[in-house]
């Protein structure tokens, strides 16, 4: 037996023993959940999946390994959790859109043992949420090419017993999809949504097609399904052309190809308001300030002294005040932060804010 064969037995071996433990570690998974249905606790604790997984990567001797073994069991816990919801029957993952929305699309790459359910508005979405109909939310926040998703951030900002738990972005490549046999001489209507006929128009003027705007990429490519014209075509994902049984004619026929749309995931969690987080961590925040001189720079100030890197601040106009604005900022835990340096963060600024409110802390 050569060395590689030696090396591929041994991993079979360590697999094997593998497989048995982790059978074992989803029973013991299992009767945690039986105490969290007896007891109502939330499925998700993130100050004790922290704990957990600081402990357990400090058990790896090997510095090198660290890293690698912090991303194994960050996977392990998603697994504890998706089970534990799905015993609990608290596995409903919610989303705005139909069936092959880029949101669908997110939530089922975030949550894919999820029972994903559809509601017609993003408020739906959080209302879901807050009334426990669904464990979590998966909303756009902001787009690459478009900017921020104002409404979802106002929203967030109303409902205050929200916390976003992650975020991740998906690139937006954009299909033109038609029905199975038909050719590009073929179609001379193409419909979709209008940001993604936007996108696309250089690609739509060449051809001198036809358009017209559908209410999301999704809906058009089923439209265009039920109708079997082979002259009329859909801009939408790849996923959604299996997803209807249509065909793509063309891959990416979006101009900019990285467009990227960024998700939130958003829970009722009894960890809200949260003001632990390690290095690397991004904290979202929501504050307000007196509308005098110098008052923001004061709150950018304190951030920046205290090592938390600033990814982005936007402003929106405060509900019922008119000309006075809230704020929203993403930062960036310093390398070496204590877990308490977010509190203490948070307690300096509310010294010169109105009012300051942690959204979330999360991988990114």
């Amino acid at each position: 037996m050569d060395q590689l064969q030696e090396a591929r037995a041994r991993i079979d071996e360590i697999d094997a023993r593998m497989a048995a433990l982790f059978e074992e570690r989803m029973h013991a998974v299992g009767q945690v959940a039986q105490y969290k249905a007896r007891t109502g606790k939330a499925v998700f604790d993130a100050g004790r999946e922290a704990s957990l997984i600081a402990r357990n990567t400090d058990r790896i001797s090997d510095e090198a390994l660290r890293p690698y073994y912090k991303e194994f069991l960050g996977g392990a816990l998603s697994v504890s959790r998706a089970y534990q919801r799905a015993l609990l029957g608290r596995d409903v993952a919610a989303y705005q859109g139909v069936e092959g929305a880029w949101s669908h699309i997110a939530l089922r790459r975030l949550f894919p043992f999820a029972r994903a359910r559809s509601y017609a508005t993003w408020a739906e979405v959080i209302e879901a949420v807050e009334q426990g109909d669904a464990f979590c939310g998966v909303l756009p926040i902001e787009n690459s090419n478009a900017g921020d998703v104002s409404t979802v951030l106002d929203l967030l900002y109303a409902h205050r017993g929200l916390t976003v738990t992650q975020m991740c972005d998906l690139p937006i490549r954009q299909d033109l999809l038609g029905v199975p046999g038909a050719g590009l001489d073929q179609i001379r209507t193409v419909i979709s949504h209008q940001q993604a006929l936007a996108q696309s128009s250089p690609f739509l003027r060449a051809r001198g097609y036809a358009t017209r705007v559908w209410g999301n990429t999704a809906d058009a490519a089923r439209y265009v399904a039920e109708q079997g014209d082979p002259s009329l075509a859909a801009i939408a994902s790849a996923e959604t052309a299996r997803l209807y049984g249509l065909q793509i004619l063309v891959e990416g026929v979006n101009e900019d190809g990285d467009n990227t749309t960024r998700f939130v995931v958003i829970e009722r969690s009894e960890n809200a308001g949260q003001r632990t987080a390690a290095p690397g961590q991004r904290l979202a925040m929501l504050f307000t300030v007196d509308h005098k001189p110098g008052k923001l720079a004061q709150v950018i100030q304190i951030i920046g002294e205290r090592g938390f890197n600033m990814e982005t601040i936007k402003s929106r106009p405060l509900p019922h005040v008119q000309f006075e604005y809230y704020f929203y900022v993403q930062l960036i835990c310093p390398d070496g932060a204590a877990p308490e340096d977010a509190g203490r963060l948070v307690r300096e600024l509310e010294q010169v804010c109105r009012t300051v409110r942690i959204l979330g802390v999360f991988d990114l």
